[in-house]
């Protein structure tokens, strides 16, 4: 599919220099065209619109507290319909404000079946507030409120989605554009609630040069570390490079060494990391083929 030329985020956005969140945002919106309202909570994305009363973005923006993305989106979606207009609603909203204090306004939308796209970008912390420690920071991976490292998990959001059974999941990469903006356009043709979980690597927060954003997310999609899937009604498909990723990995150290994060991870933690990624590669690829 091609990708339209028309852009809707401007030039001078206050995003940091390597922003691979704006990116993303980019081609989401290309995918979404001018009849869109989008719903920003308190993210990152508040801030690269620009300070008011101007702003970097060509579309309708709402932006919305922390907790009521997903219930602000019920409520315009509903009126939308109820004037018989097809506007789109997409919510764009990081980690912190999704698998933590979004996470109840979001599970409520998808059970209602909501007809709305709920997108999160991931860069595994809260960073528009100075890269504190997320439901979403990897395990080992240092930031502001965890500076030695953190000692849990990263929480599962795609499979709490999952469990709500929506038509359509998929995970995508902000080094993968075209990836995104098909998966955006196939979301946006399917009714009810979609869900779309995108890896947005942050140069300050994972502590790299400005750069390496692509690169770094490539890595983590060759690595296994973010394995690019959809799943529509039901029916998983991995995707593209993590078909290769799940034959043949790139080793995780490869991803691991370019981010200052990790730099006081431990041995064993790596070693975890690596058979949890083995495991859920083995997870999905025998789902896919109809195995488990």
């Amino acid at each position: 599919m091609e990708i339209p030329k028309e852009e809707y985020i401007l030039r001078c956005t206050s995003a940091c220099a390597g922003c691979s969140a704006s990116l993303a945002l980019r081609y989401v919106l290309k995918a979404c065209g001018p009849d869109i309202a989008l719903v920003v909570p308190a993210c990152c994305t508040s801030v690269i619109q620009g300070i008011y009363p101007n702003t970097a973005f060509n579309v309708p923006v709402y932006n919305i507290a922390f907790a009521s993305a997903a219930a602000c989106a019920s409520g315009m979606i509903a009126g939308f319909r109820k004037q018989k207009k097809n506007t789109k609603v997409v919510v764009f909203a990081g980690d912190g404000g999704t698998v933590d204090i979004g996470i109840q306004a979001m599970s409520g939308a998808f059970e209602r079946g909501t007809d709305f796209l709920y997108i999160c970008y991931d860069n595994e912390a809260y960073g528009n507030t100075g890269m504190q420690r997320s439901g979403a920071t990897p395990l080992g991976a240092a930031t502001t409120t965890t500076p030695a490292g953190k000692n849990e998990w990263k929480k599962d959001l795609d499979r709490i989605v999952e469990a709500h059974n929506p038509p359509y999941l998929a995970t995508a990469c902000s080094a993968y554009p075209k990836d995104l903006f098909n998966k955006v356009k196939k979301a946006l043709s399917i009714k009810g609630p979609k869900f779309i979980h995108i890896l947005a690597p942050c140069p300050p927060g994972w502590r790299y040069p400005t750069e390496k954003s692509v690169e770094i997310g490539k890595l983590a999609v060759k690595s296994g570390v973010w394995v690019l899937y959809e799943r529509e009604y039901g029916k998983l498909t991995i995707n593209g490079p993590s078909k290769a990723a799940i034959i043949k990995p790139s080793p995780l150290s490869d991803y691991i060494k370019m981010q200052g994060r990790f730099k006081t991870a431990e041995a064993e933690q790596i070693s975890k990391m690596e058979q949890r990624i083995l495991a859920n590669q083995n997870r999905l690829a025998l789902e896919e083929k109809g195995i488990c």
